[in-house]
């Protein structure tokens, strides 16, 4: 099932760099949920921070890669930055206990997924089988980039049972650009911890099929970890791929579950 993945990922990421150095794509698909957002979040970005055009139509395929990279990480090591996990402050857990009333009252508008798309919310790649799909606000995204309100998560997280979707859990995004301390105010970094990709190399055009081999030098399995090595190795080094990330269980009963970093690592698993 890994290697499944794995090959899944590497052949839509590598179709999508080529795709998006060709003519702009039409508007049919969405883009990869936790993409900075086009005209927004560019105090801090350069183009070499991301592997694709910053136009979302161009990002659509490309998110396959990092959506099945959220789908538990699959062991990415030095290829995924944590949040450190902070000493608990005044007021944090009431904080957190909000944040989760929020997403447990916005979850439970969308209990029906048919809500979720009559009312904006698209499904990321629904021909592409999943564990877990992620439906895509991208107002909401937008809203992300400068606001955090928590009864706006960016995506709905769906686990399709059938011709059904059953909620369970929501994803929140946030600009690569903020630090810690920035995150920290959206919610406790005593409680969760938010993700993102990277040390990325892409390989060079002649040497793309190797990222499906076992123990590849390239792609977010890759043993490259750094700028100097890649360059060395004829690849395209990118820092930080996508946004920071957060996923919250709103229907779990305690605050280890709702916040549960190891489930959302093993999704995939």
């Amino acid at each position: 099932m890994r290697n499944r993945i794995i090959i899944l990922i590497s052949f839509l990421f590598l179709a999508s760099v080529s795709w998006g150095r060709q003519a702009p794509a039409s508007n049919s698909q969405p883009s990869m949920p936790g993409m900075d957002m086009p005209g927004h979040d560019m105090s801090n970005m350069q183009m070499k921070d991301m592997p694709m055009a910053a136009d979302k139509d161009k990002d659509s395929e490309a998110g396959a890669h990092a959506m099945h990279s959220m789908e538990g990480h699959m062991d990415m090591g030095p290829h995924m930055k944590m949040t450190a996990l902070r000493p608990a402050k005044p007021g944090d857990a009431e904080r957190a206990q909000k944040v989760a009333e929020a997403a447990r009252k916005a979850s439970e508008h969308y209990l029906d997924y048919h809500t979720a798309l009559a009312e904006g919310f698209k499904i990321f790649l629904p021909n592409v089988p999943q564990k877990m799909y992620h439906f895509t606000n991208y107002e909401y995204a937008k809203e992300a980039a400068f606001h955090f309100n928590p009864e706006h998560p960016t995506s709905l997280l769906y686990e399709k049972h059938g011709e059904d979707y059953k909620l369970i859990g929501v994803m929140y995004t946030a600009p690569k650009r903020l630090n810690e301390d920035q995150l920290d105010e959206r919610i406790p970094l005593s409680v969760a911890q938010w993700h993102e990709h990277v040390n990325f190399c892409l390989a060079p055009p002649d040497r793309r099929g190797e990222g499906l081999l076992p123990h590849p030098q390239f792609g977010l399995k890759g043993s490259i970890t750094t700028q100097e090595a890649c360059d060395a190795a004829g690849g395209t080094f990118h820092p930080v791929v996508f946004n920071w990330m957060v996923h919250l269980y709103p229907f779990e009963k305690d605050q280890a579950d709702i916040w549960s970093v190891s489930r959302q690592h093993g999704d995939a698993d």
